[in-house]
């Protein structure tokens, strides 16, 4: 079944927007969009108002009628209404959980895992081994008060005694929800399937007990999805249903309403299997950056909650240190000066900047929190911990272990970025090379932008499970992503390994659409950009001895790379990347990087 038009609302934390995706010509694609305050809080206390003002501007705005008797004109009807209407939602603070596990670094961070690609913010891990006692383990459930509690442990036929004794201490506890006090907190039991009688006994008449399949049956085998599946439904039920408004909202949606994390993961997830890719996908918000990420087929996501560009600024400050924001400003600043500016920010944190240096110390600061982000992301995106491999004599020499990472940049093939400080950059050369200096891409790798943000609202299409119009929405979603929410910023290549100063680390032959040829020798240190836009260019790489640029250390490459927005940049600065430790030497070298890629037109070498 064909959809004329797909109305998808985003409901935020401070801005609700809508989008208004019809088919034309043939193809889907983003026609209109509208934004306008999220209605939550008092005085409005209803969330669907700020959904008829966002639609509203739609409407206005497309000359066709949405609206009627407020609410949302579902199935179209002639020229008016909409065939389908979905949302997400991160209003109130989003899903806020805490999971429970018998070993953490195991069962703890598989259930971890679950809550994280769920779309949840993770506020603790509770674990038989993680060193509190149980008095302090009771203490902090009754303080956090979480929307919902995800217990696991123990493989499927194990002991049962361990997860027993966690559910005792939820029973002691007896935790109450954040939201809404007349009705039971929900606990999601996802363990070991013996011990289903004892947690029902222990937990069924204090909380809203559910059972689903264990999270790690074995201990070689992950099983993540019915855990999200019943997390998303009782987000539906229990979180969403205390929340003004959201039953009205929840009458007037054709699918499930999903939180915004999870339905950005779904649609990376999907993208990556479509295309059969490694991704890796960056939100970089106000208090919050959310990394979401697939290689070797296994998805993750992690969320940084403290690292942020408004409300979370000076957080990135402390972690990461004043000298690491410095090392990216290519002009001298007192440090006193650097730090006054950042405690302006988080005064007034949604204000943009006004000026050349404003901008720069605020993209510096983006690095760093991406930076940040990305190690933690590194440190938690790993193959199953517990889990015995059968290691070849070379595995035994590089001393690999179960718990490492799956994140290998030289496989990375897309990067992803969106958050304003990304997607609404003045320049989009600026994007593109704050999203090198944070994730320092090895060999070829393609770099974009979400241009509006509307992955969440694409994610959640593409999940519908109604059947008589699931494939067509997936469909719609993908082509949407493809042609209006992505855009190609261009590709990166960039040799590593070990660089001799001012050699040639890579010669690069070149040959675009229109027939032209190009030659570039790549010296180390150098980052040369050429312009081309989003089309196919034939790549012959040849590496210096020693240099990888992806098929190994010295072996050459015939491949096709595209162009963007910005073109392809060649990276020969080698990893990890260093700026140079002498301030003279810092501002030398990031001007003449700037000046590359016409990053700061302004800012004079």
């Amino acid at each position: 079944m064909k959809l004329r038009s797909i109305l998808a609302t985003d409901c935020g934390s401070t801005t609700t927007k809508a989008i208004l995706i019809e088919y034309v010509d043939g193809e889907y694609r983003l026609t209109y969009r509208g934004e306008a305050p999220t209605t939550v809080e008092a005085p409005f206390e209803d969330v669907t108002r700020g959904v008829l003002n966002a639609a509203m501007e739609v409407e206005e705005l497309s000359g066709r009628k949405i609206l009627d008797d407020d609410s949302i004109i579902t199935p179209q009807k002639g020229d008016s209404g909409v065939d389908i209407y979905i949302s997400t939602s991160s209003a109130g603070g989003g899903l806020q959980m805490m999971v429970a596990g018998v070993v953490k670094s195991m069962s703890g961070e598989s259930a971890e895992r679950a809550a994280l690609g769920a779309g949840s913010i993770v506020m603790d891990v509770l674990a038989s081994n993680d060193g509190r006692k149980p008095h302090e383990k009771i203490t902090r459930i009754r303080q956090l008060r979480p929307d919902m509690i995800l217990l696991s442990g123990g493989v499927d036929g194990g002991t049962t005694k361990h997860v027993v004794e966690l559910a005792e201490i939820l029973a002691a506890a007896n935790p109450q929800p954040r939201l809404g006090q007349d009705y039971k907190l929900p606990v999601i039991y996802a363990g070991n399937n013996k011990a289903t009688s004892d947690i029902e006994r222990t937990l069924s008449d204090l909380t809203d007990l559910d059972v689903t399949e264990n999270i790690r049956p074995v201990l070689e085998k992950e099983n993540l999805k019915p855990s999200r599946d019943k997390i998303h439904d009782l987000f539906m039920e229990h979180v969403m249903q205390q929340a003004p408004g959201y039953k009205k909202l929840m009458s007037w949606t054709d699918a499930p309403i999903m939180p915004t994390p999870g339905a950005v993961g779904a649609l990376i997830e999907m993208v990556a299997k479509k295309e059969n890719i490694s991704v890796v996908g960056v939100d970089i918000g106000g208090a919050t950056t959310d990394i979401f990420s697939v290689f070797q087929k296994q998805f993750n996501r992690t969320v940084s909650a403290n690292l942020g560009m408004s409300y979370s600024i000076c957080n990135v400050l402390v972690e990461a240190s004043l000298s690491n924001v410095l090392r990216w400003v290519p002009f001298d600043i007192d440090e006193k000066e650097l730090t006054n500016r950042i405690g302006n920010k988080m005064i007034r944190p949604t204000t943009v900047p006004q000026s050349l240096e404003e901008l720069v110390i605020e993209q510096a600061i983006a690095r760093e929190a991406l930076r940040l982000s990305f190690v933690q992301h590194k440190a938690f995106a790993v193959n199953l911990k517990g889990v015995q491999k059968e290691r070849t004599i070379s595995d035994a020499f590089e001393q690999s272990d179960s718990g490492q990472s799956l994140v290998d940049m030289i496989e990375l093939d897309l990067i992803v970025g969106s958050g304003g400080v990304l997607s609404h950059a003045p320049r989009r050369e600026q994007s593109a090379k704050m999203l090198i200096d944070s994730f320092l891409p090895e060999g070829i790798t393609s770099l974009a932008v979400d241009s509006i943000f509307m992955m969440p609202q694409l994610g959640v299409m593409a999940n519908i499970d109604k059947k008589s119009i699931a494939e067509e929405a997936r469909v719609a979603a993908l082509e949407v992503f493809e042609k209006d929410c992505l855009i190609r910023l261009g590709t990166c290549v960039a040799p590593v390994g070990s660089m001799s100063e001012s050699e040639v680390s890579l010669k690069i032959n070149l040959e675009f659409k229109n027939g032209e040829k190009k030659s570039i020798d790549l010296q180390s240190g150098e980052l040369i950009r050429v312009e081309v836009g989003y089309e196919e260019v034939k790549a012959e790489l040849i590496p210096a001895k020693g240099i990888n640029v992806g098929a190994g250390k010295g072996e050459k490459i015939d491949t096709i790379i595209f162009g963007g927005q910005v073109g392809l940049i060649f990276d020969g600065r080698g990893r990890p990347l260093d700026v140079g430790s002498d301030p003279n030497d810092r501002i030398s070298n990031l001007k003449k990087w700037a000046s590359a890629l016409n990053e700061y037109p302004e800012l004079k070498e």
